[in-house]
C-alpha cells in the first residue's frame, strides 16, 4: 500500500512530535480517514521527506510522531525557468500542474498582449495563491519534495529583464533553432505565449533580451500542452530523462 504524501507548511528537521495543519488534517482525516498507527510522508520545500505515524486523531485535529527522514533526490540538475502566459481557469491551472511533474523549478505567470485574462491586484493574490497549490499537489502526487516557486503575475517586460537563466528559449512556431546546437547548460528559462501565440513586437522583445527562438516540430500545440512537451526535452537532453 503506498504511503501517502502531504505537504506541510511548518519546520518539520528535528521535530519528534507536531500537530498537523488544518489543510493537511482536513485531507488525511477527513478523506483518507487516516487513524492512530497509519503512516504517512511529510515534506516542506526543504528537499527532505520525513515518514511519520499517526499517534493521535479526533474530530479537530490530529498529531504525529516523526519517525525518520531521508534526502529526496528527485531534483534535476537542470533547472528550468518557465514564462507563461496567463491563459483561462484549467488551462493554467494543467500548465503548472504538468511543468511542476516534470521538473520545472520556477514558474511566472506573464501578462502579454494577447493574453485573455484580467486580474485585478486582490485576484492576483487568489489566483498566484491557487496556482502554487496546484504545484503542491501535484509535487505530492509526483514525490517531489521541493515544489517550485509560482511568482506573482509579471508583465512580459519584467520577467526578460530579471531573467538570468544560462540559456533562454522563446517558444516560436515559425522559426527554427536546433537544440542540440547547444552546450549543455545548467539552467533553462522557456517563454511560452498565449493562445493566440506572442505579437512580433514581444518577439522581438525576447530576442533583445538574448532570448534564442525554439519551434517543437511542424504543429503548433496550445499554451498549456507547449511546457509539457519542452520541458520533457529539454529533461531527456539535458537533465534527469535520459
Amino acid at each position: 500500500m503506498r504511503i501517502p504524501r502531504f505537504y506541510e507548511n511548518q519546520p518539520l528537521a528535528g521535530m519528534q512530535e507536531l500537530t498537523l495543519t488544518d489543510s493537511v488534517f482536513q485531507h488525511a482525516a477527513k478523506v483518507l480517514r487516516m487513524r492512530e498507527g497509519d503512516k504517512l510522508t511529510l515534506f516542506n520545500g526543504d528537499g527532505v521527506d520525513y515518514l511519520a505515524e499517526v499517534t493521535h486523531a479526533d474530530k479537530r485535529q490530529m498529531q504525529i510522531r516523526v519517525l525518520e527522514s531521508a534526502p529526496n533526490e528527485r531534483e534535476s540538475s537542470l533547472k528550468i525557468e518557465i514564462g507563461q502566459a496567463i491563459s483561462r481557469g484549467e488551462r493554467m491551472d494543467y500548465a503548472i500542474q504538468k511543468a511542476t511533474e516534470l521538473g520545472c523549478h520556477k514558474i511566472s505567470p506573464l501578462f502579454t498582449e494577447r493574453c485573455e485574462v484580467r486580474l485585478s491586484s486582490d485576484r492576483q493574490d487568489k489566483r498566484q495563491r491557487h496556482w502554487q497549490q496546484t504545484a503542491v499537489s501535484a509535487c505530492e502526487q509526483s514525490m517531489r519534495a521541493t515544489p517550485p516557486d509560482i511568482s506573482a503575475p509579471l508583465s512580459l517586460e519584467a520577467w526578460l529583464k530579471d531573467c538570468e537563466a544560462e540559456l533562454k528559449l522563446v517558444l516560436h512556431p515559425h522559426e527554427e533553432a536546433p537544440l542540440d546546437s547547444y552546450q549543455a547548460p545548467q539552467s533553462v528559462a522557456l517563454l511560452i505565449g498565449p493562445e493566440g501565440g506572442l505579437s512580433d513586437a514581444e518577439i522581438a522583445l525576447a530576442l533583445e533580451y538574448d532570448f534564442k527562438p525554439l519551434r517543437l516540430g511542424p504543429r503548433v500545440m496550445r499554451t498549456e500542452t507547449a511546457p509539457v512537451a519542452a520541458c520533457a526535452i529539454l529533461h531527456y537532453l539535458w537533465g534527469d530523462l535520459r
